[in-house]
């Protein structure tokens, strides 16, 4: 199962650090990745790989709201096909 997750906030010095580095202990391997920053604020958005994933997704969209607590950063992550049904046309 896929997962993508969306961060936006003000530019800081390790924001891919702090998410990847969650991401990775509770092993979610990021498939791809894309993040720009325009003037001040920084916006990434990942498509995520749940399937050898450790623990519940609510507990995973926890963990990650809590890491952006911690940098004043706005996190969202869904499963991708809700995410796809989301923005069909």
């Amino acid at each position: 199962m896929k997962a993508v997750v969306t961060i936006i906030g003000k530019d800081n010095i390790g924001i891919i650090s702090k998410f990847s580095t969650v991401l990775a202990k509770e092993n979610v391997n990021i498939l791809d990745i894309n993040q720009t920053v325009m003037q001040e604020y920084f916006t990434m958005i990942m498509l995520v790989d749940l399937d050898m994933m450790k623990i519940k997704f609510s507990d995973l969209q926890n963990k990650l709201t809590e890491a952006g607590k911690q940098i004043s950063m706005t996190v969202r992550i869904q499963h991708e096909d809700i995410f796809n049904t989301m923005y069909e046309v």
